[in-house]
């Protein structure tokens, strides 16, 4: 079994979950995926950072990170793969909103202008969230060179990210949901 296999089942069996929600998108749906009950599960966790490892090994990237609370122990997950390979690498990630207290920074970590970086996410529909840490970045005069996230929802993300290099580890599909049709 390849570790997005194991991933796949883990989430299935942990994430997945079926009722009435409304989505960070102001979407309603028949189902949740909780990403929050496999990210912090240790096998999970692994394997999620080798997967993330692989997604942007080919990158010449300086940093990886993404919008909180999802983003933070993906990135985390990431970074000590990409260590375990040898390979030097940041994280950082974005608040939702500017602290009123300390640095008052919107983006921690160590990201600067003219650094290449990857954003993550865990579960997108839309895109709204991915694109805020993105905006972020990019104010800082940092490169999106790609954009990963573990599932895709397949609901728009696609299209507000067609300007970048877009690569979800799953889709909805891959758990056998059709998205709606619009």
């Amino acid at each position: 079994m390849t570790p997005r296999d194991r991933l796949q089942i883990l989430f299935r069996e942990r994430a997945l979950q079926f009722g009435d929600f409304t989505l960070a998108s102001g979407k309603k749906s028949s189902y949740y995926v909780n990403s929050k009950k496999v990210l912090f599960h240790a096998e999970a966790i692994t394997l999620l950072g080798e997967l993330l490892y692989e997604a942007t090994a080919d990158l010449d990237i300086q940093a990886i990170g993404g919008l909180e609370v999802g983003a933070i122990p993906m990135a985390a997950a990431t970074l000590t793969a990409f260590h375990r390979h040898g390979r030097p690498l940041e994280g950082f990630f974005v608040r939702k909103q500017a602290k009123e207290h300390g640095s008052k920074e919107r983006l921690e970590g160590q990201v600067k202008a003219g650094d290449n970086v990857a954003v993550i996410d865990d579960v997108l529909t839309t895109g709204g969230s991915v694109v805020q840490a993105i905006e972020a970045v990019e104010a800082l005069g940092a490169r999106v060179l790609r954009v990963v996230c573990i599932c895709d929802r397949l609901q728009g993300a696609r299209e507000a990210l067609a300007k970048y290099d877009f690569r979800p580890i799953f889709t909805i599909k891959d758990f056998g949901i059709e998205p709606p049709k619009n």
